[in-house]
């Protein structure tokens, strides 16, 4: 008997899939430590959003709405949606890993970016179809590089806006640009996880054309500026047609209830999310004013965290710099997996963690 029938084999390119690999979280022999490599909110989950859990864990024993009413309809509420056109979903990880097991198949391409979000290739390669990379222009997504791959076999299209790890963004006209130059069979993802953060005049975060379109979905998350990343939490903004083919593959109860209830009060508590917003903003300048005076380069970012270019000299570079912050209690991310291999993202912490980064970034760039 052949030796590879002695087991269960997966089927052919599961075995190529390169897992997801997260941020680290510790530093071995250090008291302290900042964890700033997950782009995590430093101002925590709002008060209101804590107590809905709360209560929601005095019912444990039973089933949650397995249609997350409570949370569409906060979502609805604040966006001002229907709520026929939002689906809800473990994490956006779970609506994007479904719209491959719906729309992909072995034969299909999907194209993603050079710098973009590993897990749309996971997914991809998962659903069996094959993921076409296409370049970045100086850390900005290309469309008119995405148009020049688009092929017969081509059946989404997978952009991070704002992009990560990059911070940049895709202007609302260049995005339009995009949609008017695919065929109509071709679904446009826009993922637009950090979409709360940015303040660019110019910027849509995927509402608008969702919202005239047939082949466009946009997805959110919970899990950054709301401070729910442990609930796991993700929604869907799309064409019913689309949603109603999800829905039909989508596990019935995919949103736990303390999930659901922490969800929605997170999100009708914009107050608290304007004070994070803010936090940011004041810190993403100080923290690029900074590094940029210590001769680092650093990717204009329009999120909660900053791509910054280490020098290319002996004992300057990313790894070194990586090494020394671990060092110091300062855990940023190193995005060599992202094609970043001389660079670290560094999400905006507390005022502590910024300026303590600040000030050993600083010992590593003046040190002989």
């Amino acid at each position: 008997m052949d030796s590879a029938q002695l087991k269960p084999v997966p089927r052919p390119g599961i075995l190529d899939i390169a897992a997801y690999v997260p941020g680290k979280e510790h530093a071995p022999g250090v008291a302290r430590v900042f964890k700033l490599s997950s782009n995590e909110t430093p101002l925590g989950a709002s008060p209101k959003a804590l107590d809905a859990f709360r209560q929601a864990a005095g019912h444990l024993e039973i089933y949650p709405d397995g249609q997350a009413i409570e949370l569409r309809t906060a979502i609805a509420e604040t966006h001002r949606l229907n709520i026929a056109n939002i689906l809800c979903g473990n994490g956006s990880d779970e609506l994007l890993g479904l719209l491959c097991h719906v729309y992909l198949g072995a034969g299909d391409e999907a194209i993603i970016t050079e710098h973009g979000f590993l897990v749309y290739k996971i997914q991809i390669m998962g659903a069996g179809a094959t993921p076409v990379t296409v370049k970045e222009q100086e850390c900005r997504v290309d469309v008119d590089a995405i148009l020049a791959a688009v092929t017969p076999k081509t059946k989404m299209v997978f952009i991070a806006n704002p992009g990560n790890p990059t911070g940049t963004y895709v202007p609302a006209a260049e995005v339009r640009r995009l949609h008017a130059g695919l065929p109509k069979n071709v679904i446009l993802v826009l993922d637009a996880a950090y979409a709360e953060y940015v303040r660019e005049n110019d910027y849509e975060s995927g509402i608008e054309l969702v919202s005239s379109a047939q082949n466009v979905v946009m997805t959110r998350t919970f899990s950054k500026v709301y401070g729910l990343a442990a609930l796991r939490i993700g929604w869907m903004y799309g064409p019913v047609d689309i949603l109603d083919a999800l829905n039909r593959v989508r596990g019935p109860f995919n949103l736990n209830a303390p999930a659901i209830s922490a969800g929605a009060a997170a999100i009708r508590d914009q107050d608290f999310i304007g004070k994070a917003v803010a936090h940011n903003q004041l810190w993403l300048a100080k923290l690029t004013q900074a590094f940029e005076s210590f001769g680092l380069k650093v990717t204009p970012s329009v999120t909660n965290f900053l791509l910054i270019h280490f020098p290319d000299v002996d004992g300057k570079r990313a790894p070194e710099a990586d090494d020394f912050l671990t060092s110091r209690g300062f855990i940023l991310r190193a995005v060599r997996g992202y094609g970043f291999p001389n660079a670290l993202r560094m999400t905006v912490g507390s005022e502590e963690a910024n300026r303590g980064v600040i000030e050993a970034l600083g010992e590593f760039m003046s040190k002989a």
